[in-house]
């Protein structure tokens, strides 16, 4: 790094000092934070986001959201080459980054760091980052303070694409490291394209069923709302109403939203009596995750909700049925000499029944850490990888050598095959690898799979949430002294320290039928996240009140 490249970043860091007593660290979602604070962070991520460019000589993204939280609140994140989440190898130095205590301190760690990673400044490649943000009212001068990051480094060039769903930018960033075009128009014609293959190879007997049945979607007065009325312009044979868009003067993720509707479980603002039975969906303020309901009575505001567990239930029941005709031995003059591996993965959260129901369908389900980082990761080993956690935050992976496969598979089936049901299963997958978003969970992408699933079965939003039910739980929290205490193995299951926590949990879980239960650290704040589930409503609260007990006496502030 030359002087004159030291003396910009000097002077542009000096606009962006530190708050006193704030120290912040770069999680799954980023960084998060109240928008008052979040300048200097966002101007640091801005440099971090155009090193990061630098190195990988790739199109990288950088998205200014705080998802379901409150309004006040705002974060940013970055988007590696493939469109995922930043690489958990830079995740420390982003927290040197955002950490340093000035300017002078600043342009030392980033010299250090560039030298370390080789990263070649003034070469014929230029970074360039791709910024986009949700609607939130703090998002335009952040997004101004992540532009000057960029451009404090020679030759960066920061791209505004303006207001924008998480996912959409995650899928723009993707698409242009693959060569694709890749604008918010190309996202809606693919998403749509994909979604009309999908409704045109639904069984006729299917098709004929009462499938127009209008969609209800809360957009959680946030972005997806604004972006779905787009997307609907171009579907059809889908009818969708959005309420909660943002534009009747309703506060984002204020009392609607689908991480309050899922961890609540009652309708959201704009829903009630009238709604009784009809098919709901919500997204969350930045449109990453989806969860569907029905409203119960109109006496109440209870819900039938069902959640990510119940979408990657419907889901891997299609693919797994899609896959069953395609590889069918029936006709020899086809060679079905490649075994596609399918894989579900999870997260200990997933309730009991899911995966009871997904074993039970023969699928292979694979437990991870809590986090969407660790979920893609591993379903990238697959041929298809299936994630999704409960608050609706999941996608499908289908990897580069399974589509190539199915190509041709498609390809010698129309030439060779007069196996008809065979060639529409080819081409149902590779509609379902364009319309899924690839590079991150994608709340609008899910939704229309969603409904075209629902109408290739034929089923209402009751049927699809009787598949199985699911098993009463409660989660709770238990402060204590240091969470660092607790160290758990096989995907957060199992206590290995400290000595004796969990042959006390094994204890209280055995007195419980379907008993189960798990504890771990949070990854922001010295608590212990307790999770129980059990026969009864009844018996898994007591299993955790039981285990947080046992918690607080080897960790709490009175344990020794």
């Amino acid at each position: 790094m030359d002087e004159e490249q030291r003396a910009i970043l000097l002077e542009s860091a000096t606009r962006f000092p530190t708050p006193e007593g704030v120290k912040l660290s770069y999680g799954t979602s980023g960084f998060r934070a109240d928008a008052s604070i979040l300048s200097s962070t966002v101007f640091r991520v801005g440099i971090l986001a155009a090193l990061r460019s630098l190195k990988t000589q790739s199109v990288i993204g950088l998205m200014i959201t705080a998802s379901h939280n409150e309004v006040s609140d705002n974060g940013i994140k970055i988007a590696d080459p493939s469109g995922g989440m930043l690489t958990q190898e830079w995740e420390p130095f982003a927290d040197t980054l955002a950490n340093a205590i000035d300017a002078q301190d600043l342009v030392r760690l980033i010299v250090e760091f560039a030298k370390k990673e080789n990263i070649p400044f003034g070469g014929v490649h230029s970074a360039q980052v791709l910024l986009g943000r949700d609607t939130r009212p703090s998002g335009e001068s952040l997004m101004e303070a992540a532009r000057q990051g960029i451009n404090s480094i020679v030759g960066a060039v920061a791209i505004d694409m303006g207001v924008l769903t998480t996912p959409q930018l995650h899928w723009m960033v993707r698409g242009r490291n693959k060569g694709m075009k890749a604008s918010e128009p190309d996202y809606y014609e693919q998403l749509s394209n994909s979604f009309g293959c999908l409704m045109d190879l639904i069984p006729k007997e299917m098709a004929a069923l009462a499938m127009d049945e209008k969609l209800t979607v809360d957009g959680a007065n946030g972005v997806g709302g604004e972006k779905l009325e787009e997307l609907k312009k171009l579907l059809n044979g889908l009818v969708i109403q959005v309420r909660n868009d943002g534009k009747e003067g309703g506060v984002l993720n204020e009392g609607v939203g689908a991480d309050y509707v899922q961890k609540e479980k009652v309708v959201p603002c704009s829903f009630g009596p009238n709604d009784v039975g009809l098919r709901c969906a919500s997204l969350d303020g930045d449109a990453d995750r989806l969860v569907y309901f029905h409203v119960l009575s109109k006496s109440n505001n209870k819900i039938d909700l069902v959640d990510g567990d119940k979408i990657l239930s419907l889901f891997a029941l299609y693919i797994k049925e899609q896959l069953g005709i395609l590889t069918k031995k029936e006709d020899e003059e086809v060679n079905n000499d490649y075994r596609v591996r399918l894989g579900v993965v999870q997260t200990a959260y997933a309730n009991g029944a899911s995966t009871d129901y997904l074993k039970h369908l023969g699928l292979e389900v694979i437990f991870t850490h809590t986090g969407v980082k660790y979920l893609h990761e591993k379903a990238a080993e697959y041929d298809i990888g299936i994630y999704f956690e409960a608050n609706g935050h999941g996608t499908i992976l289908f990897s580069e050598h399974f589509v190539c496969w199915l190509e041709a598979k498609k390809n010698e089936l129309a030439s060779i095959s007069t196996d008809l049901e065979m060639q529409k299963a080819a081409l149902r997958l590779l509609a379902v690898s364009n319309l899924i978003n690839q590079a991150v969970g994608d709340a609008l992408s899910g939704l229309l799979l969603v409904e075209a699933i629902l109408r290739h079965m034929g089923w209402s939003i009751q049927k699809w949430s009787e598949l199985y039910q699911d098993l009463p739980s409660r989660q709770l929290k238990v402060k204590v002294a240091d969470r660092t205490a607790v160290i758990t193995a096989n995907a957060e299951t199992v206590v290995v320290k400290p000595p004796g926590l969990q042959e006390a949990i094994n204890a209280e879980t055995a007195k419980y039928p379907q008993g189960r239960s798990f504890i771990r650290p949070s990854g922001t704040e010295d608590v212990i996240r307790v999770y129980a589930e059990a026969s009864t409503q009844e018996s898994a609260d007591s299993l955790a009140k039981s285990v947080a007990q046992h918690v607080d006496h080897f960790l709490g502030f009175g344990s020794s």
